[in-house]
C-alpha cells in the first residue's frame, strides 16, 4: 500500500513541474500564417500576415529612438544616410541628425489609413549643463498611411551659428501625440572655428 502512495505523490508532483502552454505573441503567429501563405505559393499574402505582425508587435514597444546620429545630408530614405565622422562642426555649419523612432502609436483615421505624430523639443546647453535654449515642438510630424508604417525616421536641421566655440549637447525629446509619451535623447558636439 505504501508505494503505491509513493507513486501517486511522484506522479502528482511531475504534473505541477508541467510548464504551462506558450502563447506565441504576435511575431510568432505572423510568422506562421506567412509560412502558411508561401508555402501555398501567395508571396504577396505572406509579406502582408508578416508586415502585419511586425504593426502588432511594434505598437507594444515603448517609444524609443534606436539610431539618431550627426549626417552630412538630408538621408534619402529609412537608414538611407552617411554619418559625420566626428560630432564637429565649424562655425556656421548647421547641424544635420538622422533620427529612428520606434514605438509609436498608430490611429484610425478616415480612407481606411492610418495615422502616427509626433513632436519633437529641444534643448541645447554647453557642457557644464547650462541651458542655451529651448524649443518646445521644434519640430512637428505626422505620418499617415494605408497600414502602420515601420521604418519612421525625420531629419532635424538645426543652427547653431552666432554660438562660441566648445562643447555642446543637444537634447531632443520625441512626444508621441497619441499615446502621450515621449522619450529623450542627447546628441553631444563640439564647435570649432571656421578654417580660413
Amino acid at each position: 500500500m505504501r508505494p503505491a502512495l509513493l507513486g501517486a505523490a511522484f506522479v502528482g508532483s511531475l504534473a505541477v513541474l508541467e510548464p504551462p502552454p506558450l502563447h506565441a505573441g504576435p511575431l510568432l503567429d505572423a510568422a506562421a500564417e506567412a509560412e502558411r501563405k508561401a508555402a501555398a505559393g501567395d508571396s504577396s499574402g505572406a509579406f502582408e500576415a508578416i508586415h502585419a505582425g511586425m504593426a502588432r508587435f511594434t505598437a507594444s514597444l515603448p517609444l524609443s529612438v534606436p539610431r539618431a546620429l550627426f549626417v552630412t545630408e538630408t538621408p534619402t530614405a529609412y537608414r538611407a544616410y552617411t554619418a559625420k565622422k566626428e560630432p564637429i562642426f565649424e562655425a556656421g555649419e548647421s547641424l544635420l541628425a538622422y533620427v529612428e523612432v520606434l514605438g509609436l502609436q498608430w490611429q484610425p483615421v478616415e480612407g481606411d489609413r492610418h495615422q502616427a505624430h509626433f513632436t519633437v523639443d529641444l534643448e541645447l546647453s554647453d557642457d557644464k549643463g547650462k541651458t542655451l535654449a529651448l524649443q518646445k515642438e521644434f519640430g512637428n510630424f505626422t505620418f499617415t498611411a494605408h497600414s502602420p508604417a515601420q521604418e519612421v525616421y525625420t531629419h532635424l536641421t538645426l543652427d547653431v551659428s552666432g554660438a562660441a566655440p566648445g562643447a555642446y549637447i543637444l537634447r531632443y525629446t520625441i512626444n508621441d501625440v497619441a499615446a502621450e509619451r515621449s522619450v529623450p535623447f542627447e546628441l553631444p558636439f563640439t564647435l570649432v572655428e571656421k578654417k580660413s
